[in-house]
């Protein structure tokens, strides 16, 4: 039985450097699977769109595929646009079966891939006792979304921070240039931030240059292409496609 395609949903940036990052990362994905078909389309910005790429595989012959929001939180892409999109596809295309698999985050990989950043970027295990992490994400005005950042902020203080606080580019507060005053007003001498972001743009940007207008000792890099990110994308694909995950399909 032939897989389904994957198809990488992502948001799409004027910025060149977003399409970048999420065609180097589905590349990876690709080599992690061989012979996985695997496809991105974008909702905004840049092209393919999602629509024109279903129409090609419809037209193509393929009958299933696994749409993959590569989003980290539930909010607004995720509960909205992306399944009008889809079910907007799926009416002009019958013969053509759609899942949407969840959103990545949160997960243990994502937290691996986040500390992969961090290290590159010159933090090392040992260091953890005396730094803080400000956790910088996109933002958002769903408040679902802004609990998961939070929560995870909270999971990783237990993994010997001496203390982490969670930050946003846009829509909610704090701002990245705030939690990192903010941990310098607790004491904390060495500040450490990690966006918890997939690719660079406008947001990213926004994250980076809180950092430096606070005086953050370490920016981490975006998640991007990371091994621990490729392998969530085909850990979501296969919650998609086996029935039994209870993924809702959208042909109905």
């Amino acid at each position: 039985m032939t897989s389904p395609v994957l198809l990488v949903i992502a948001h799409g940036s004027r910025d060149p450097r977003h399409a970048a990052t999420v065609h180097a990362l589905t590349a990876r994905v690709r080599a992690l699977r061989p012979g996985l078909r695997v496809e991105t389309g974008f909702l905004d910005f840049n092209a393919p769109s999602v629509p024109r790429v279903l129409e090609r595989l419809d037209g193509q012959g393929v009958s299933e595929v696994v749409a993959l929001p590569l989003l980290l939180t539930h909010a607004f892409h995720a509960k909205s646009d992306i399944p009008a999109v889809l079910r907007e596809a799926r009416g002009r295309l019958p013969r053509l079966r759609v899942r949407q698999a969840e959103v990545l985050g949160p997960s243990p990989l994502l937290n691996s891939a986040l500390e992969r950043r961090l290290h590159e970027a010159g933090v090392r295990p040992g260091d953890r006792g005396s730094t803080g992490l400000v956790l910088a994400s996109a933002g958002s005005t769903d408040p679902e979304a802004i609990a998961v950042i939070a929560e995870i902020a909270r999971e990783l203080r237990h993994t010997g921070w001496c203390s982490v606080r969670p930050a946003f580019a846009s829509a909610s507060r704090p701002h990245t240039e705030d939690a990192v005053r903010a941990l310098r007003a607790e004491g904390v001498r060495r500040v450490a931030v990690a966006p918890y972001v997939i690719a660079p743009g406008r947001l990213p940007d926004r994250i980076a240059a809180g950092a430096a207008e606070a005086g953050a000792d370490v920016l981490a890099g975006v998640l991007g292409p990371s091994p621990e990110l490729a392998r969530l994308l085909l850990d979501r694909y296969d919650e998609a496609r086996i029935p039994a995950a209870g993924m809702a399909s959208l042909s109905a």
